[in-house]
């Protein structure tokens, strides 16, 4: 698969991803009936998947790792919603792409670039701009837990880029099976209205379904960091979708962390594309 066709894989993922905020305040659950129910969806929709492509579904110590890391991502962040305010969570979360960059030198033997390093410091300052107006340092325990989300978040990348598309999916599938299996005693408890089972079939096959589908294929033909840093731009579009749909303000803070972070990524990636280019004309000539 061509890197260009990858890139634009993941910006798919992101944007399916980034429609969860939406959604889910149209949903009249606790989080982890939302949790567990999405994700019970998701393995369906991905088993099919993996069904129709005869990919084996049985499961190797590093699917079981990576869908573990998995559950703990997806758990400890609904957690941290919990015990701190979204902004917190979804901040503390995306210091992904820093731990990202510690574990591919260490698992890939990536070498983080100087464009790399820049790229991070700009988006991580993008987001905290973003966010700022909504921060708070008093939840102590619940900003510890969407950090360490944010950690499992990059162990699941460094994960699916250590297994393979294929595998990586079976792990996407555990990982969700899991998940389902971890919520299952406040699923069966909950009532759920007609518009509760709409929205939440849209966050299990879209939101998170077909967008880990498709992010685990695109994941394998670029690096580790860039499989972080393109996907940052989810917790940008997740309010532009609730000021769309739902009327809530986007302040001038978030304005201009989300330009921060969005050209960032733009030109990290024009530049990358020349690059290539450039290196692809010299050795063909």
């Amino acid at each position: 698969m061509a890197r260009k066709k990858a890139l634009i894989m993941l910006i798919i993922a992101a944007v399916l991803w980034s429609t969860g905020g939406i959604l889910i305040k149209n949903i009249n659950q606790n989080a982890f009936v939302i949790a567990g129910t999405r994700s019970g969806i998701a393995a369906c929709v991905i088993f099919i998947y993996l069904h129709k492509q005869k990919i084996k579904t049985y499961p190797t110590k590093n699917n079981l790792v990576g869908a573990l890391l998995y559950m703990l991502m997806v758990v400890l962040y609904v957690i941290a919603n919990k015990l701190t305010s979204a902004a917190n969570a979804i901040l503390l979360q995306f210091s992904a792409p820093i731990w990202v960059a510690i574990l591919a030198k260490y698992f890939l033997n990536e070498d983080i670039k100087k464009q790399d390093l820049v790229a991070i410091i700009l988006v991580i300052s993008g987001l905290t701009i973003f966010f700022i107006e909504n921060l708070s340092f008093t939840q102590v325990l619940g900003n510890s837990l969407a950090v360490l989300s944010g950690v499992a978040l990059a162990s699941v990348v460094i994960c699916f880029k250590l297994t393979g598309s294929d595998s990586a999916i079976t792990t996407t599938f555990l990982g969700n099976s899991l998940t389902f299996i971890t919520c299952f005693i406040f699923v069966i408890k909950a009532n759920f209205s007609y518009g509760d089972i709409i929205n939440l079939m849209v966050l299990g096959i879209f939101q998170l379904g077909i967008s880990y589908v498709v992010y685990s294929i695109a994941v394998q033909h670029v690096t580790a960091v860039e499989a972080i840093l393109i996907t940052v731009i989810e917790p940008i579009l997740n309010p532009i979708w609730v000021f769309i749909f739902s009327g809530e303000k986007l302040t001038l803070n978030a304005l201009m962390g989300g330009t921060i972070v969005v050209l960032t990524i733009v030109v990290r990636a024009i530049y990358n594309t020349k690059k290539s280019n450039l290196i692809n004309n010299n050795t063909y000539n």
